[in-house]
């Protein structure tokens, strides 16, 4: 007897090929089950989907090809996860199997049944290996609003938005709701209803991963084992990422702490999923699925509960600074809203200073006040961070003779200069040169950096504070942290312990450095630059800057004893502006109410409802004649008298790597409306890229709930 399997495998949205394949089996086989099949003339992983035992009407059997093999030892893929997939290609508009593959660890698509046999042995030999665990959970005492906001969890099932100040203890909240869960553990399998109970913890990057890696790992290996906490993000290793996945999906992993990519592990036993920093735009890709890992958190919470009923999985979404959108839900109602205002211990928020650079001396990278308050700090041996969100020394390098600036010859934008290394690199692209010697165009020996990065003003410091002495008569030591300092292996921990060990005095480093990490000795703060999102195009900019600005403050005066005296000082040129009157007061109340009447007036999110259609060619020209003849071709598609289409327009780094992109924004308010104009406007999107005008075309893509326009 023959089965009819049919298969999701990886093909792109934008490759033409249906959401399943049907292939033939000896074998039923049971939705979730992992596959290798063969795709052209390769042989792939793939995923059952559903396996019936009738061959599809008009598809004959020469027209099937046959399943290569079954990845055995493996439970299944569950219905809430595949349920998870399903949703995610579906309002993401993407090809059913680019999602569901893209969420298997990369490693897993290259084993056959016979390599993953050896790994399962190998897990199994070293779970055995591992002496029993009798310890037993601790904790801290908690303060009266933690301990409210954690009933508050207890006996509500609706996602609930943690809104507490920086320094609230939101984490020890995290750490006490994660323990409530596993102690209510249910022996049994591995899959299904019956998993040990499990939790998910996301983070918006990789360096916020190891300090709570750390305290869930202290607060819960004791009792649960040393392989019950894993990681999962894309700074790991594939060998690790298998390890860890393959954890998860067994339920030998309690806990999962990870980045946007891990809302899509197999979780079996889920029943409690925690969005830390829910504010942060890296938890939506810019590529691939572009999809937002907090919006699906909050929908795999709704179906794993719904499955699991009367059992019930909570979704946490924690911020000093919440999203509007997530503001917006909780004054709907939709959310509840757990309020942590107070500090631990009763410290107080740093006191805003803003420095008028109107009134410094021309050409100050720092204000003299300002370094003579750091000065001050260092020589009481307290720490001191300066926030500039620019990596490299300088934004670029140019000729004052001839005008020559150092831009990449295969995008639109400028390669900045590194000091360190003497190269010009860029940060779009990564084609990087060596500093000429001269200017490439006149010759002019003269060539100078214009702007200012973050080596530049660690430098800068580092020659202003060289009298500075530490209370032990030690000169004062500055330090950067940012994307290149961090880049290799193990760097980004030393530099975090050197920080809290006292060894660094001031601290440059860009937005890596402003949000989570719990620095005891910070008593100031810096952020110089930061009128550039004051008047940017992007309508969410403010909402960005004024979230950055206040989680890089919560770095300050996070110890009690010197709360009092911590400070954050905002270097800025329009010191009226109102962004600065609600910073003052650290009410994000008041900034939200008035960004969303903003918001509300001009029909924008979260009051309307947007997607991206962006398109890469080899000429501008291709790329925005596809996008008009898309628009041309959606006249009579379901709800457009709903949908407005903008003119296609270059995207503001218009060509990166020798490619050129432009984009054409959809608007609707309504939210189904836009959903189901979308999915018609599929085959119209495929159609047109057989249109003459577009010959050249690279790729499409449909990017719903764009963070950046």
């Amino acid at each position: 007897m023959a089965f009819w399997p049919s298969i999701v495998v990886a093909t792109p949205a934008h490759s033409g090929v249906g959401a399943a394949l049907t292939y033939r089996s000896e074998l039923s086989l049971a939705p979730g089950v992992l596959v290798r099949v063969p795709l052209g003339s390769r042989e792939v992983l793939g995923v059952v989907w559903d396996c019936p035992s009738e061959r599809p009407e008009g598809l004959t059997e020469a027209q099937t090809r046959a399943v290569a093999g079954v990845l055995d030892g493996l439970p299944p893929l569950n219905d809430r996860w595949r349920q998870l997939v399903k949703f995610s290609a579906q309002y993401y508009q993407r090809s059913l199997g680019e999602v569901a593959l893209a969420a298997l660890p990369p490693q897993l698509r290259e084993l056959d049944s016979v390599q993953l046999a050896r790994r399962l042995k190998k897990r199994a030999k070293a779970a055995a290996a591992e002496p029993a665990t009798t310890g037993e959970l601790s904790g801290h005492d908690l303060s009266p609003e933690q301990a409210d906001a954690l009933q508050a969890l207890a006996t509500t099932s609706a996602p609930v938005l943690l809104f507490g100040a920086t320094g609230s203890g939101k984490t020890e909240v995290y750490l006490r709701a994660t323990q409530s869960v596993l102690e209510t553990a249910t022996p049994g399998g591995t899959n299904g209803p019956e998993s040990p109970t499990q939790v998910l913890v996301m983070v918006p990057e990789i360096n916020l991963t190891p300090q709570l890696e750390a305290r869930f790992r202290e607060r819960f290996e004791p009792a649960f084992g040393a392989g019950s906490v894993v990681c999962l993000h894309s700074g790991m290793t594939p060998a690790q990422r298998l390890s860890s996945w393959l954890a998860a999906h067994t339920g030998a992993a309690r806990i999962v702490l990870g980045t946007r990519m891990a809302i899509f592990a197999s979780l079996p036993g889920l029943r409690l999923i925690v969005v830390d920093e829910e504010h942060d735009p890296s938890y939506k890709s810019q590529e691939g699925a572009r999809y937002s890992a907090r919006d699906l958190a909050v929908y795999r919470a709704k179906i794993e509960s719904e499955a699991l009923a009367p059992a019930r999985c909570q979704v946490v979404l924690g911020s000093a600074t919440p999203s509007l959108e997530s503001w917006h839900a909780a004054d709907q109602g939709r959310y509840v809203r757990l309020t942590m205002p107070g500090r631990i211990g009763g410290g107080s928020l740093p006191r805003l200073r803003l420095v008028d650079m109107n009134h410094q001396p021309k050409g100050a990278v720092l204000a003299p006040p300002l370094l003579a308050a750091m000065a001050e700090r260092i020589e009481r041996g307290e720490q001191c961070l300066v926030l500039l969100n620019r990596r490299g020394y300088a934004p670029v390098l140019a000729c004052h003779d001839c005008g020559w600036k150092s831009g990449c010859p295969h995008c639109s934008a400028y390669r900045v200069f590194h000091k360190l290394d003497r190269t010009l690199r860029c940060h779009h692209c990564g084609f990087t040169e060596r500093v000429p010697r001269a200017c490439p165009d006149c010759g002019n020996l003269d060539i100078a950096p214009v702007g200012r990065g973050t080596e530049q003003v660690e430098e800068h410091l580092a020659a202003l504070l060289v009298d500075v002495k530490r209370p032990d008569g030690s000169p004062a030591r500055v330090a950067r942290m940012d994307a290149d300092s961090t880049r290799l292996k193990g760097s980004l921990e030393v530099q975090l312990a050197a920080l809290h060990s006292g060894e660094v005095d001031v601290l440059v480093g860009t937005q890596m450095i402003a949000k989570g990490h719990d620095f005891r000795r910070i008593t100031l703060v810096a952020g110089i630059n930061a009128d550039s999102a004051l008047f940017a195009s992007d309508y969410r900019a403010p909402e960005r800057l004024f979230a950055l600005l206040m989680q890089a403050a919560g770095r300050a005066g996070r110890d009690a004893a010197q709360s009092g005296a911590s400070e954050m000082w905002v270097q800025t040129w329009y010191p009226q502006h109102p962004l600065f009157a609600t910073l003052k007061k650290h009410d994000y109340p008041a900034f939200a109410a008035g960004q969303l009447t903003e918001r509300e007036q001009a029909g924008m999110p979260p009051y309307g409802f947007q997607a991206l259609l962006r398109a890469d060619a080899r000429t501008q020209q291709a790329a925005q004649a596809f996008l008009n003849s898309a628009a041309g071709q959606a006249a009579g598609l379901p709800h457009r008298d709903e949908i407005t289409l903008y003119p296609a327009v270059p995207l503001t780094i218009q060509r990166v790597a020798n490619v050129e992109r432009a984009q054409m924004l959809v608007e609707s308010a309504s939210r189904a409306a836009l959903q189901r104009f979308l999915a018609a406007w599929q085959p119209v999107l495929h159609a047109c890229r057989s249109d003459p005008q577009a010959r050249g075309l690279v790729r499409w893509a449909v990017d719903v709930d764009p963070m950046t326009i």
